[in-house]
C-alpha cells in the first residue's frame, strides 16, 4: 500500500467518523481562541496606548526633571525629586525655546456625587496644574473651561462619568487633605476619556502648589516646546548647559516612550503574561483530552489497523495516517480558533468601556505572531498528543485482526508503579530540599513539576484503587455496572480524569494560596495591631491619595482617645540601597502596634535617628549605635544613627523615622494608616463613633475595627480569586469535553453490550443512570486527585516563599465547593453520551460488529 493511499484512507475515515473528533476539535478551538484573543488584545492595547501618548504629548519637545531617583525594594518605578518651578522662566529665555511651563503632579482622589472615592484600586488617582499652553498640556478641554480661580477644577471625562459629576457640580478632592472643588471643565487625554482607569483632576497652578507640593515654588518637571526648525535633540542640547546640578533634560519622544512603557509596557506585560499562563493551562489540559481521544480511537481500530498491516501497509504508513488525522483536525480547529480569538478580542474591545475600563480607541492590531504562534501551537498540540497513540497503532501486529479485544493491564503494571513511585519520591525529596533548607523557588518548582509527572504516570495504577474506593458507597445493579465500566480500562479512566485533575489542581492551588494570604494578614493584624480601631484608605497598586497627616492629631485630641498615631511613607537610599521609610512618632507607635522586643530606645530618635527592624538590621549589619548614610530624592545626604532595633516589622515596616527628620525631604505628605487606642473605660461603639465624626471632616476615610481592617487589607485577594476562577473555567470546560468525548466513544465501543443490557430488561432510564454514574466516578477520581495535587502545590508555594510569617491555610469550605462542582460537572458531561446510549435500537445494537 503506497503513502497516498494510506493518507486517502485516513482522511476518508476522518470524514466518516468526524463526530468522534468533536471533543478534540472543541478543545483545540478553545485553547487557540484564548491564546489568540490574548495576543491580539495585548498588541491592540500596546498600539492604542502608544498612539494615545504620542498624540497627547505631540507638542512637548523636551522634559526637564530631577535626575535623582530612589527606588525602594520591591518597586518597579522609582520616586523622583522635584525641580524649581522658576526654572521654567529661565529656560524660556534659552535660544531655540518657544515656551516652557512647570508641571505639578501628585496624588488626588475625587469623591463621587454620593461621597464614595473614585478609582484607587490599581491605576493611579492623579491631580496636577492646568497648563494654559495647549501644546504642552497632554489634556484637551472637551467641555467647559479651564480653572482660573481657587477651588475650580477640570476633571477627565471618564472619571466624571464614573463619579456622576457634571459641569458646575461641587465635590471633594483628597490631596490627601480634603479640598472642595467645583467642576468647571471636562477633559480628554489623547482623544480618549482618560488614560485607562487613571483619574486626573486639573487645578490652578496656585492650588496645585498649595495642595500637591511640600513647599511653594516646586514642580514635578518642566515641559518645553521648541521653536520653529529646532529638533527635539537640538533642543535638549541647548537646554543642558542652562540646567543646575541634579537636573536633566530628555526629549519629548523619550518621555512618551517612558510613559508608554510605564503604563502599557509593564502593566500589559503583566496582564498578558497572566492571561497567557491560563492559556497555557487550557492548552495543557487539552493535551490530555486529545491524547485520550486518539488512544481510544486507536484501541477501537485495532482490527482495522491489523488488516491494513496484513494487506501490506508498513508501520510508518499507519503512524503517518493516524498523525494525518490529528493534523487535519488540528488545522481546522486552529483556523477556527484564530477567527474565534479575533472575535474575542473585538468583543473585549467593545465590552471594556461598558464595565468601566475605557479601552483606547483604534482598530484591532493582528500581528503575524498573533496568528502564527497559536496556529503552530494548535498543530503541535494535536500532533504531539496523537504521537504515542499513532506509534501504538503502527505496532499493531497483523494477527491482531483475529483477536476480539485486548485486556488493559496498565492498572497492574509493575513497571508503571515503579516509575511513578520513583518520580514521586524524587518530587518529595526535591520539594523538601527547596522548602525545609534555604528556601529555593527553583527546587520547589522542579519538585512540583516532578509531582505532576508522578501523578500522570501513576494515574492508571491509582485509578483501579480510587474507583473501587470512591464507588464503594454506590449500591444497585446499574451503579455496580458503572463502577465495573470505569475499572475496565484504568489507562483510559486515568487519562480522562487527568485533564480534570490538572484543572482542579490549579483551582485548588490558587484557592489555598489565597486563603494563606488572608490567614497571614489576619495573623499579622492580630499579632501586631494593639489598637482599637484603624483609619485606612485601602487601595491596590498606585491608586488612592492616602490620609491627611492632620487627621491623627485631630483624633488624638478627642477625650475618648488615648493614642492616635499616623504612619506615613517616605523613600531614601540607606547606604546605597533604596528602602521604604515609615514616617511616624515611634514612641506613640509602640503604644498602638506590638513591635515585639525593642533594643535601644524609640523615644529619642529626633532628626537624625533611625529605628530598624531586626531582620533588616541583621541583613544590613546595623545595630544600636551604628550609623547609616541616607540619600533622599532631593539629592541631600545625611548620616543617621541607629537608636533602636525592634522585632516585628509586620505593619511598622523596616525603617522608622520621625516626621521632623522627614519634613525637609518630603514631597506630598500623606499617611497610609492611623492607629487609634481608646481611653480607659471607653466602649468600642462610643469610641468608633467619636473617631468617625472627626474622620468625616478629612474626606470620609473608613474607620475600621481590627477585624474589619484585616478583612479590608486582604480585600484584593477575593477579587484575584474571582478572576482566576473565571479564567480557569475554560480549562475545566475542556476537561469536561474530554470526559464527554471519551464516554461518547465508549458508548460506540460498547454498542453491542448496551444492546444486550437493554434486551435483558434494562430500561432507558437505568442505562442513562449507568453512564452518568460512570462519568461521576471518573470526575470524582480527577477531582480528588486535583485537590490532593493542588493542596500539595499550594503548600510548596507558601513554604518556598521564604517568608516565615507566611501562614499556610486550607479553606475547607471552598475546597468542598470545588469538589461538589467537580462531581456535578461530571454528571453534566455525561448528559449527551447517556442520552445517545439510551436511544440505541436494541436489535441494531446487538447486530453491530
Amino acid at each position: 500500500m503506497n503513502a497516498p493511499a494510506t493518507l486517502r484512507l485516513s482522511l476518508s475515515s476522518l470524514r466518516a467518523h468526524r463526530r468522534r473528533f468533536l471533543g478534540t476539535f472543541a478543545a483545540v478551538l478553545l485553547g487557540v481562541a484564548f491564546l489568540t484573543g490574548t495576543l491580539v488584545m495585548g498588541d491592540t492595547l500596546r498600539a492604542s496606548f502608544d498612539s494615545m501618548f504620542t498624540s497627547a504629548t505631540r507638542g512637548t519637545d523636551a522634559i526637564v526633571r530631577s535626575s535623582v531617583t530612589v527606588t525602594a525594594a520591591g518597586e518597579a518605578q522609582g520616586t523622583r525629586g522635584p525641580v524649581e518651578a522658576a526654572l521654567a522662566e529661565r529656560l524660556a529665555q534659552v535660544p531655540g525655546v518657544a515656551a516652557a511651563a512647570p508641571r505639578i503632579e501628585g496624588a488626588g482622589q475625587l469623591l463621587s456625587a454620593d461621597g464614595s472615592p473614585v478609582g484607587g484600586k490599581g491605576p493611579p488617582t492623579l491631580a496636577g496644574n492646568w497648563i494654559a499652553d495647549p501644546a504642552l498640556n497632554p489634556y484637551r478641554l472637551a467641555e467647559g473651561r479651564a480653572p482660573s480661580a481657587p477651588g475650580e477644577a477640570v476633571v477627565n471625562r471618564g472619571a466624571a462619568k464614573t463619579a456622576g459629576l457634571a459641569l458646575g457640580d461641587t465635590t471633594v478632592l483628597r490631596t490627601p487633605d480634603p479640598v472642595k472643588v467645583t467642576v468647571v471643565g471636562l477633559a480628554t487625554f489623547g482623544g480618549a476619556d482618560g488614560m485607562g482607569q487613571v483619574t486626573w483632576t486639573g487645578l490652578t497652578r496656585a492650588d496645585a502648589e498649595k495642595y500637591l507640593t511640600a513647599r511653594p515654588g516646586e514642580a514635578t518637571s518642566i515641559a518645553v516646546r521648541a521653536g520653529p526648525g529646532v529638533s527635539q535633540e537640538e533642543l535638549v542640547t541647548a537646554l543642558t548647559p542652562a540646567l543646575p546640578d541634579g537636573v536633566e533634560a530628555i526629549t519629548g519622544r523619550q518621555a512618551a516612550e517612558e510613559n508608554t512603557e510605564m503604563v502599557s509596557g509593564r502593566f500589559l506585560d503583566l496582564f498578558t503574561t497572566f492571561l497567557l499562563v491560563f492559556s497555557g493551562v487550557a492548552v495543557f489540559v487539552s493535551v490530555f483530552t486529545i491524547h485520550n481521544t486518539f488512544a481510544v480511537l486507536v484501541a477501537q481500530r485495532t482490527r482495522e489497523n491489523a488488516l491494513l498491516r496484513a494487506i501490506g501497509a508498513a508501520r510508518r504508513q499507519v503512524v503517518t495516517g493516524t498523525l494525518a488525522e490529528a493534523l487535519a483536525v488540528g488545522l481546522l480547529a486552529s483556523l477556527a480558533g484564530l477567527l474565534a480569538g479575533i472575535g474575542v478580542a473585538a468583543g473585549l474591545q467593545a465590552l471594556f468601556p461598558a464595565i468601566g475600563f475605557p479601552f483606547p480607541e483604534g482598530d484591532l492590531v493582528v500581528s503575524g505572531t498573533s496568528l502564527v504562534l497559536p496556529l503552530g501551537i494548535g498543530l503541535a498540540v494535536c500532533a504531539g498528543s496523537a504521537l504515542l497513540p499513532a506509534v501504538r497503532a503502527g505496532r499493531t501486529a497483523p494477527l491482531a485482526a483475529l483477536r476480539e479485544t485486548d485486556v488493559d493491564a496498565s492498572g497492574t503494571s509493575r513497571r508503571r508503579a515503579l516509575t511513578g513511585g520513583g518520580l514521586l519520591a524524587a518530587a518529595v525529596g526535591t520539594v523538601l530540599a527547596g522548602v525545609l533548607g534555604a528556601p529555593s523557588l527553583w527546587f520547589a518548582a522542579t519538585g512540583a513539576g516532578l509531582a505532576v509527572a508522578a501523578f500522570v504516570v501513576l494515574g492508571p495504577v491509582a485509578a483501579s484503587l480510587a474507583v473501587r474506593v470512591l464507588g464503594r458507597p454506590l449500591r444497585g445493579v446499574n451503579r455496580g455496572l458503572a463502577r465495573r465500566n470505569a475499572l475496565r480500562s484504568p489507562a483510559r479512566t486515568a487519562a480522562t480524569a487527568t485533564a480534570l485533575m490538572i484543572g482542579v489542581a490549579v483551582v485548588t492551588l490558587f484557592t489555598v494560596f489565597g486563603a494563606s494570604l488572608k490567614a497571614t494578614m489576619d495573623r499579622t493584624v492580630d499579632r501586631s495591631f494593639a489598637g482599637d480601631v484603624a483609619i485606612g484608605a485601602p487601595s491596590f497598586g498606585a491608586g488612592g491619595s492616602g490620609l491627611s497627616p492632620h487627621l491623627a492629631p485631630a483624633v488624638a485630641a478627642l477625650p475618648e482617645v488615648d493614642t492616635a498615631v499616623g504612619l506615613g511613607r517616605g523613600v531614601a537610599e540607606v547606604d546605597g540601597r533604596g528602602r521604604a521609610l515609615t514616617v511616624t512618632d515611634p514612641a506613640a507607635l509602640a503604644r498602638t502596634l506590638d513591635l515585639g522586643e525593642v533594643r535601644g530606645s524609640l523615644s529619642g530618635l529626633g532628626t537624625d535617628g533611625l529605628a530598624v527592624a531586626a531582620d533588616e538590621a541583621a541583613g544590613s549589619g546595623l545595630a544600636p549605635g551604628r550609623t547609616a548614610v541616607l540619600t533622599f530624592t532631593d539629592g541631600s545626604r545625611h548620616t543617621f544613627t541607629v537608636r533602636a532595633v525592634y522585632e516585628r516589622a509586620d505593619l511598622a515596616g523596616d525603617y522608622l523615622v520621625t516626621r521632623e527628620a522627614w519634613a525637609p525631604h518630603r514631597t506630598q505628605d500623606a499617611d497610609r494608616l492611623v492607629a487609634v487606642s481608646f481611653a480607659e473605660g471607653v466602649g468600642a461603639e462610643e469610641g468608633k463613633a467619636a473617631v468617625t465624626k472627626v474622620a468625616d471632616r478629612y474626606g470620609h476615610p473608613e474607620v475600621q475595627t481590627r477585624e474589619e481592617y484585616a478583612e479590608a487589607s486582604a480585600g484584593g485577594i477575593d477579587m484575584m480569586l474571582t478572576l482566576v476562577y473565571a479564567l480557569l473555567a475554560l480549562a475545566v470546560l475542556i476537561a469536561l469535553l474530554g470526559i464527554a468525548n471519551t464516554l461518547t466513544l465508549s458508548v460506540h465501543e460498547r454498542t453491542r453490550e448496551l444492546g444486550l443490557l437493554r434486551a435483558v430488561g434494562q430500561t432507558r432510564a437505568q442505562l442513562r443512570a449507568m453512564v452518568r454514574w460512570e462519568s461521576v466516578l471518573v470526575a470524582a477520581f480527577g477531582t480528588v486527585g486535583g485537590l490532593a495535587l493542588g493542596g500539595f502545590l499550594g503548600w510548596v508555594l507558601v513554604r518556598a516563599s521564604g517568608d516565615t510569617a507566611f501562614a499556610f491555610a486550607v479553606p475547607a469550605a471552598r475546597l468542598a465547593v470545588v469538589a461538589l462542582v467537580g462531581l456535578v460537572a461530571g454528571a453534566v458531561a455525561a448528559w449527551r453520551p447517556a442520552r445517545r446510549a439510551a436511544r440505541l435500537e436494541i436489535l441494531r445494537a446487538i447486530a453491530t460488529e
